[in-house]
């Protein structure tokens, strides 16, 4: 063997090695645990807890005891509520089996006992399941676009009445904005920028108003957890979610707009203050995110 084939051997088995070590290093995508990045990236029990009581608080002057998680997925919410105050309580409530035992086995049974005492998992359907009546009942992550007909969801909003005592209440998310109709990619750091939280809406349709919408996680090694979470939703609107409330039997609904102010980088950027106020005309914008209570 010549000179020149030895060292395009050794080249060739240095690259072969190389190519080993990437596909080694390539696996955080697959070593991924789905459930526990959602809720890294999406949720924030202990804001939203401080947000549901605050506003509870001012419109029922007293504060709620008993919670009941609709579209609770992993009960993370569910579980930092009980785990809030010794005097709380909650329920939540999934139709997904697997998904529940998940949140059984890394949240329910991770708490004290006494925490575990207090929530309980109902795996069901939002619609039907029948339990005592609670002070607070929540649908968050814009979980109720799964209902793409007024019926569907004039049903949910009368099932959700029905689930709160009558001097409760219900709370939802909204999302909307100019940015909201159309087909977009967004992504931030989630963890020291070793992971990245990817939102697309892949299409929206402007005559139904139907989204198809996935989450995709990107790591450091260059792996993606492509689609963890896909959605097929219709974004409904402030108003058409406010009438609908009303007709299936609450008195009033609060709308709650975040506040905004500038950015200390971009004079035109503006900055989510995570503080919300009751509003009754704002001015749009590309994103925003509100909550509405409606009152029994």
């Amino acid at each position: 063997m010549g000179k020149h084939a030895k060292h395009d051997k050794a080249k060739d088995k240095k690259s072969k090695k190389a190519s080993k070590g990437k596909r080694a290093k390539a696996k955080a995508a697959v070593a991924a645990d789905r459930h526990a990045l959602y809720q890294m990236a999406v949720q924030d029990p202990e804001t939203e807890i401080e947000l549901m009581t605050e506003k509870f608080t001012e419109l029922r002057g007293r504060a709620p005891r008993s919670l009941r998680e609709d579209f609770c997925g992993t009960a993370l919410l569910s579980v930092a509520w009980a785990a809030s105050a010794s005097e709380r309580s909650a329920v939540g409530v999934d139709l997904c089996a697997d998904t529940l035992a998940w949140g059984r086995r890394h949240n329910v049974d991770m708490a004290s006992a006494d925490v575990r005492r207090r929530t309980t998992l109902v795996e069901g359907n939002v619609l039907d399941v029948a339990v005592p009546p609670v002070d607070l009942t929540c649908a968050f992550n814009f979980s109720y676009n799964i209902f793409k007909t007024r019926a569907e969801l004039l049903r949910y909003f009368q099932a959700a009445r029905r689930g709160v005592k009558d001097d409760g209440a219900l709370v939802v998310d909204v999302y909307g904005g100019s940015g909201a109709i159309d087909a977009l990619e967004e992504e931030r750091d989630i963890d020291d920028e070793k992971i990245s939280f990817v939102w697309e809406q892949e299409k929206f349709n402007p005559v139904t108003h139907e989204a198809q919408c996935h989450i995709h996680f990107a790591f450091a090694d260059g792996s993606r957890l492509e689609r963890a979470f896909s959605y097929d939703w219709r974004l409904w609107t402030l108003p058409e979610l406010r009438e609908l409330m009303l007709e299936a039997g609450f008195r009033s609904v609060h709308v709650y707009w975040e506040e905004f102010e500038d950015s200390d980088d971009d004079d035109e950027y503006l900055e989510g203050t995570g503080r919300y106020s009751e509003v009754t005309e704002v001015e749009n914008q590309e994103s925003w995110i509100a909550y509405l209570f409606a009152l029994a």
